[in-house]
């Protein structure tokens, strides 16, 4: 099976190099001007789908504030997160979330960039302290993309026996090991073009990823095909982006307060008290999504344990100012069911008794 990755950076400076305008003025005058303007200044992780999240993040901006157009009126700050620079390890191993966030806060923190731009199922439902959070981008399709190396198997009930899956998930292990325990999953990290090229490789059977990403950077016909709630419960933010800024940066908050889509905000805000409520550490498998429909909230919730053979589900429903209150109290009940005794399991177990695989 052959991927036809495009080059994305070249292809997104080009979309959006912006135009100089003069309005009449003098060449003196307007680069005296040029020389005073303070740019935006947007972090980002400088892998392809950061990239691309990052320069989405630019376009919104420019569309909504013209002064954002004008040559040298926003810088895109590429930082390298240790989540980037080890790959040889799970992120369980290494400590969970924070690794793909922390250089990023330090660099807000150190008024080295102005706002940083996240894919929020990254991000650690706490924030350092003043940091702020206030906006979610308009939401991608939420769901899993399923990619089977000959793309002749579309379900995952298909998958023959013993096959290998590649995937740094324990949500996604979770879940597929639930529906056939034969499933082999093997730690499987890097950005999505080397993924691909692993499974182009023969390394593995089959992968899994978010059809967000796969959007974003016009490669969605890489999926064999794109699978259902039913099918694959997707994370907790999956396929949002957020940004973040200083608390008390006015004029960085003036300019992402124009960006904010509510629908998304308040499910994603839903789905992280979930996630708050279960203080699940990076060895449990959670999973959970909420929509708005018909003005309502609707959120499914999951949690298991890595091999799949306990999982805890459930399901609720309400008012959208509500929406942080049932995604606790939904968290609160899978906790209760679970009980004590499961999360002991899961602090206990040593990562390789988690994960049951190898590095790939």
């Amino acid at each position: 099976m052959k991927f036809t990755i495009a080059s994305l950076l070249i292809a997104s400076a080009a979309a959006f190099s912006p135009a100089a305008q003069t309005n009449g003025f003098s060449t003196a005058l307007n680069m005296a001007e040029d020389a005073a303007v303070e740019p935006l200044r947007i972090g980002t992780r400088g892998s392809p789908l950061a990239m691309a999240q990052a320069y989405e993040t630019r376009r919104r901006l420019q569309d909504q504030f013209p002064e954002l157009c004008e040559d040298g009126a926003i810088e895109i700050c590429v930082l390298k997160t240790q989540g980037d620079m080890i790959l040889d390890k799970s992120l369980m191993e290494l400590g969970g979330k924070g690794l793909f966030t922390k250089e990023l806060d330090v660099a807000l923190l150190g008024d080295e960039v102005d706002i940083c731009v996240h894919s929020m199922k990254d991000v650690p439902t706490w924030l350092p302290e003043g940091t702020i959070l206030p906006c979610n981008l308009p939401r991608e399709d939420t769901n899993d993309a399923f990619i089977y190396k000959d793309g002749s198997v579309k379900r995952i009930e298909d998958l023959p026996d013993n096959s290998v899956i590649g995937t740094a998930s324990l949500r996604r292990q979770a879940q597929l090991m639930a529906k056939n325990p034969t499933l082999k999953c093997v730690n499987f990290r890097g950005n999505v073009q080397t993924r691909l090229r692993k499974l182009e490789d023969g390394v593995v059977d089959a992968t899994l990823l978010a059809i967000a990403g796969l959007k974003r950077m016009d490669m969605d016909d890489c999926a064999t095909s794109v699978l259902e709630w039913d099918e694959m419960l997707p994370a907790v933010a999956q396929g949002a982006i957020g940004i973040q800024c200083r608390s008390d940066d006015e004029r960085a908050l003036k300019y992402i307060d124009a960006l904010n889509d509510p629908d998304t905000k308040v499910c994603v805000d839903c789905e992280r008290a979930f996630l708050e409520a279960l203080d699940g550490n990076c060895k449990t498998p959670i999973a959970g999504q909420a929509r708005v429909v018909d003005g309502k909230i609707v959120f499914r919730g999951l949690i298991a344990m890595p091999d799949g053979t306990q999982k805890f589900e459930t399901e609720a429903s309400g008012e959208i100012a509500d929406a942080k209150k049932i995604g606790k109290e939904a968290g609160e009940k899978l906790k209760a069911e679970a009980g004590d005794k499961f999360f002991e399991m899961m602090v206990e177990m040593s990562p390789q008794q988690v994960l049951g695989q190898i590095t790939k």
